[in-house]
């Protein structure tokens, strides 16, 4: 069982990554109110699939809790309702976190595919938390790390509903997506020392892969910083561009960055430093012979980001880019995160050696 423990561990990684996906594809289709509670959706918990169904109706059968628009506006029935020829207040309470008041079939059900994909990731994270108990007495730091991955994973469930129920505001899903980015993190940590464990492998090898160097690990910090703020940033332009398919519509895609504002400048310009740093990764891993392969990974994505930011400026949003973008930025950070424990890993072995 505790050999099984990194695989596990890797399990819960692509589980938390299929979680980034069916974000990214939510917010690409502009769903993130496509249910307008939490957990439920429209007060059930399979959605429903017609507008009829979450209409007010005479002569017709609401359950408790089950939400409806009537008038532009939701209402919550208070309990068991029964509808008469006329609508009666008194059976409805109207719905007051927000006065988003729309119904899309394909934005509900693309919400909902997010919300189960969540749901099926605990299922991993709750084994990983189960097998990491029976480390306790020889590897605490499994079972610490493993608890604190499922507590995020619960507050990130929390800042899903707040998402909800602030109708997407703003900074809100900033720390929604930070808080992501930390749990990929810890998970990462997770295998990184467990896989490396004597005592859950018998290949593990004292001498390291890769060799060390002061200015390459450096540059590995000053990259996953410069991820993090940039993913930060991009999801507050992302923000900017729901507000102007809000005013402008969907299908007017070549307003959504009409007149944009200084944070879609600093994102794009930030760019260029991002760039540098991660060349300069490259450069180094390759004229010092370090060994890093994740390097060429990393250089691959940061590519693929470049070439679907340029698109989606120039080419007004060509499908699945914004989904590609998200996905392929959160996989850059998780990189290089990984990147910087190995060449921590390595910078330890060649101190030894010193010493």
């Amino acid at each position: 069982m505790k050999k099984n423990f990194p695989t596990l561990v890797k399990i819960t990684i692509c589980a938390v990554y299929l979680i980034f996906l069916a974000g990214s594809i939510v917010r690409m289709t502009g769903s993130g109110m496509g249910c307008p509670d939490w957990p439920k959706c429209f007060g059930y918990y399979i959605p429903p699939t017609a507008e009829e169904q979450i209409t007010w109706k005479p002569n017709a059968q609401f359950k408790k809790g089950m939400i409806i628009i009537k008038n532009e506006t939701l209402f919550v029935a208070e309990h068991d309702v029964q509808t008469s020829s006329e609508f009666n207040t008194k059976n409805w309470e109207k719905y007051t976190k927000h006065d988003y008041a729309k119904f899309n079939k394909f934005h509900t059900w693309t919400e909902y595919i997010n919300r189960l994909s969540s749901a099926l990731a605990g299922i991993p994270l709750l084994l990983m938390v189960v097998f990491s108990v029976f480390f306790w007495k020889e590897k605490k730091i499994f079972t610490l790390l493993s608890i604190s991955v499922l507590i995020l994973f619960l507050f990130e469930a929390w800042l899903g509903k707040t998402v909800v129920d602030t109708n997407l505001k703003p900074t809100v899903i900033t720390i929604h997506m930070v808080a992501g980015l930390v749990i990929v993190a810890i998970l990462l940590y997770l295998y990184f020392i467990s896989s490396n464990d004597k005592n859950l492998s018998t290949a593990i090898k004292e001498t390291p892969k890769n060799k060390y160097n002061s200015l390459f690990s450096k540059l590995v910090i000053v990259s996953v910083i410069f991820s993090l703020i940039q993913i930060a940033m991009g999801t507050q332009v992302r923000q900017f561009i729901d507000e102007q398919v809000k005013q402008f519509g969907f299908e007017n895609k070549h307003y959504s960055l009409l007149e944009p504002n200084f944070k879609f400048y600093f994102h794009r310009s930030f760019t260029i430093a991002i760039v540098l740093v991660n060349f300069g990764l490259f450069y180094i891993n390759q004229m010092k012979n370090l060994g890093y392969k994740l390097v060429n990974w990393i250089v691959f994505l940061l590519f693929l980001e470049t070439i679907t930011g340029i698109l989606m400026y120039y080419a007004e949003f060509p499908i699945g880019t914004q989904a590609i973008h998200l996905l392929a930025g959160s996989i850059l950070f998780g990189l290089q995160f990984y990147l910087w424990l190995q060449s921590r890993k390595a910078n330890k072995y060649y101190e030894r050696r010193r010493n």
